[in-house]
């Protein structure tokens, strides 16, 4: 499969060079030592340029949570069966999972999409049936989806976020064997040894994550001609991180701030990333998972995450953590008085620490 320019439109650059200036110049001018809020300056001088304001506000956020099965689940990969992710889909919209929890807690709207779960769940409220096939095939076989189903998962994740209000989008994901996707296209996009980058996912012990090291070796070497993008992704999978790479290029074609969860949600941005780089502009990472491989897709990515905090659940729950920090690096920019206005003087200010 070639990548075709027909499926991603490309994404514009966002640098605008007088829009930073004058969102550094009201930072540095803020009631405070110069850099004295660390990397809530750089945070809100980010979702400034992506929202193309001075005084941006953040309208209602949106979690997407896409959900989809592996076939290479069936070969042990997981310390968890497949029916897990149905179930914890049931558990989303109850409201019961921690992504719930979290986003109930900060007020985002949470929406999740069965991309292609083994069970089909009826429709509902806070449920988009977006299904390619019940779960993707067994990478080790063949192409975890062909073109077709491909191109199908990214144009829904494009339709879904058409159909969200708000200006921001946190990506969240489910499904029992992801982690093997994940590491899979990290290995082949950032030509990384297996071993470097597959983890313990939902708990697997030492021989488990041996046995699925060999098991993913196996499957690179299977689909070694998959070396573009959009290969690797149809040979490896799945639906949902396919739905997730669409879903980050119409929320980028909008302008949205999209906030990254974890592991598999940055593998979804690192494909769309090579996709169109200026996805990138678009995005905050949330955090640093505890999952082997991410901090490596993170520095591929030239990311610096907002959290540290061992989190390796997934869901988009590490998203949630972090959108307080967004919040409050916005309110400073927009409420925060300055020297000028506060009537406040300010220290002189060394010649080489100036702006």
């Amino acid at each position: 499969m070639t990548d075709d320019a027909l499926l991603i439109p490309p994404v514009p650059d966002l640098t605008d060079t007088a829009l930073a200036a004058d969102l550094q110049h009201r930072i540095d001018n803020k009631t405070k030592p110069l850099g004295s809020l660390g990397r809530l300056e750089a945070l809100g001088l980010r979702i400034g340029s992506i929202l193309g304001s001075h005084a941006p506000v953040l309208e209602q956020p949106q979690m997407l949570v896409c959900a989809g099965d592996h076939g290479l689940a069936a070969r042990g990969t997981s310390a968890f069966p497949s029916d897990v992710t149905w179930q914890m889909v049931e558990n989303f919209l109850s409201g019961g999972a921690a992504v719930s929890v979290l986003a109930r807690q900060h007020g985002i709207g949470l929406t999740v999409v069965d991309c292609g779960m083994r069970r089909e769940l009826p429709a509902r409220p806070g449920l988009v049936l977006a299904r390619v096939g019940p779960g993707t095939r067994d990478a080790l076989e063949g192409p975890a989806m062909n073109r077709t189903e491909c191109a199908q998962a990214i144009a829904q994740g494009r339709a879904v976020v058409r159909g969200l209000p708000g200006n921001a989008l946190l990506l969240g994901e489910m499904g029992i064997g992801n982690t093997s996707a994940a590491s899979l296209l990290l290995a082949r996009l950032a030509g990384l040894d297996v071993a470097d980058v597959t983890g313990a996912g939902t708990g697997l012990d030492a021989d488990g994550v041996q046995r699925k090291m060999g098991i993913l070796r196996d499957v690179l070497a299977r689909h070694a001609e998959a070396v573009l993008p959009l290969q690797a992704l149809a040979a490896f999978g799945g639906f949902e991180i396919a739905t997730l790479v669409g879903a980050v290029i119409e929320a980028a074609l909008q302008r949205r701030v999209i906030v990254v969860d974890g592991f598999i949600a940055s593998s979804a941005v690192m494909v769309a990333a090579a996709l169109e780089p200026n996805v990138l502009q678009r995005c905050v990472f949330a955090h640093r998972s505890g999952e082997r491989g991410h901090a490596l897709m993170l520095t591929h990515l030239r990311a610096e995450p907002l959290l540290d905090l061992g989190l390796r659940l997934g869901e988009g729950s590490g998203a949630a953590l972090a959108w307080p920090l967004l919040q409050s690096a916005c309110a400073i920019l927009r409420e925060m008085a300055s020297f000028e206005s506060a009537g406040v003087s300010r220290g002189e200010v060394p010649e080489a620490a100036r702006p």
